[in-house]
């Protein structure tokens, strides 16, 4: 008894103190995403995997955020945010406490935000909410994330600034530091973005450009052999161990150029967007590829609001790989969302998904057939066709 006492008036002391403070606010979020997944040819001869799958629609995630207003119109903010397995409870991205977010800044009406730490680049900023993954996630993504659209990897040592909207225009700009001594350049991270939106009109394109460590011996110690700040946790944390081997071959690029725009247009019940990417996977001697590889990836997305609370949508992918390796991959994506209460929904997913050409096989170094892979859940077919189906729920809290 004296324990809940001892709890109720530490509990009513804080609310005091909430009070007092009304100008600082520190928030306790999250959310938790489970399916029932079934996916076929998930063996080598062809067998089917039927796996409890959490985190389709969003990752799971556990965190805080807060801002503490310093007058004049600035504030401090801060956002600390985990990801975990729902159905293990062990963190992801490699285990990091706050492995999706982790940053702190100021904030201010007038300039901007600018903000340093762990953090997602301006491109998932910017045009990720542009294409079929903002509403349906993996399942809508690009085969094996070769252009980052399902936000595969955060950046490290980052800071980054977000512009005020002006008349509907936004930018934003981020430097990540190599920390490499004597070379300053190794390892470094940049990207920019910019969007514009009137009325029912959005429009947002960027670039991203991200460097593995100089070091051959800095590249193998890491578990994907990239070690620059764009993927630094190997495997869960970077888009190169989620491919399947669509990307996973130039693990040990030099340099990784991203660049990517997308439009959308909503009108009534119906949103509708397409997007385009081209990504550059760039070799030294070093690398275990001699020609740069490419993807040239365009999407579609359709979305029909059926009621308040039921979204509909279909989305088409298709990513063409060239330069060191020549593959396609055409994937169609279907998607309902049920929303139960505001913090509650049900849904269901489905993806098809169609490998033709060559690519290169990560573990000999040897061009293969092309397999399918969908979205960026690293499921790699035993032929070149793939067909996924999730049921789950969400609930955010």
């Amino acid at each position: 008894m004296k324990r809940i006492a001892l709890s109720t008036l530490s509990l009513a002391l804080l609310g005091v103190s909430g009070m007092a403070h009304a100008q600082s606010s520190v928030t306790l979020y999250g959310l938790v995403d489970e399916s029932i997944q079934y996916v076929n040819n998930a063996t080598p001869h062809g067998g089917s995997l039927v796996q409890m799958f959490g985190g389709n629609l969003q990752g799971n995630r556990f965190g805080l955020k807060g801002t503490e207003d310093l007058g004049g119109g600035l504030k401090a903010i801060f956002q600390l945010e985990n990801g975990f397995d729902i159905n293990t409870g062990k963190l992801q991205q490699n285990g990091a406490m706050f492995g999706r977010q982790a940053y702190v800044g100021l904030t201010g009406d007038t300039w901007g935000t600018f903000t340093a730490g762990r953090q997602y680049d301006p491109l998932v900023d910017m045009i990720q909410p542009l294409t079929g993954d903002n509403y349906f996630g993996s399942t809508f993504a690009t085969p094996g994330d070769v252009d980052n659209n399902d936000n595969s990897f955060r950046i490290i040592n980052s800071m980054k600034y977000v512009s005020p909207v002006w008349s509907g225009f936004q930018f934003e700009g981020l430097y990540a530091l190599g920390g490499v001594a004597g070379a300053t350049g190794s390892a470094q991270t940049w990207s920019g973005a910019a969007t514009y939106a009137t009325g029912p009109f959005s429009i947002a394109a960027g670039y991203l450009h991200a460097s593995n460590a100089n070091s051959p011996a800095t590249r193998a110690a890491s578990e994907t052999g990239w070690a620059g700040t764009a993927a630094p946790f190997a495997t869960f944390d970077s888009n190169f161990g989620a491919s399947a081997g669509i990307n996973s071959a130039y693990a040990f690029s030099k340099s990784i150029g991203i660049a990517s725009a997308a439009v959308q247009y909503v009108t009534g019940p119906w949103t509708a967007n397409l997007s385009y990417s081209n990504a550059q996977y760039k070799p030294d001697a070093s690398s275990g590829f001699a020609t740069t590889q490419k993807y040239n990836v365009g999407r579609a997305y359709v979305g029909y609001q059926l009621t308040p609370a039921a979204l509909v949508g279909i989305g088409y992918a298709y990513t063409h790989g060239s330069g060191d390796a020549s593959a396609t991959y055409n994937q169609v994506s279907l998607g309902g969302d049920y929303s139960l209460s505001k913090r509650t929904d049900v849904y269901t997913v489905a993806a098809w998904q169609h490998a033709s050409g060559q690519q290169r096989d990560p573990a000999t170094g040897a061009l293969v057939s092309s397999t399918a892979s969908i979205g960026s859940y690293g499921n790699q077919s035993s032929t070149n066709n793939q067909v996924m189906v999730s049921l789950g729920i969400r609930h955010k809290f």
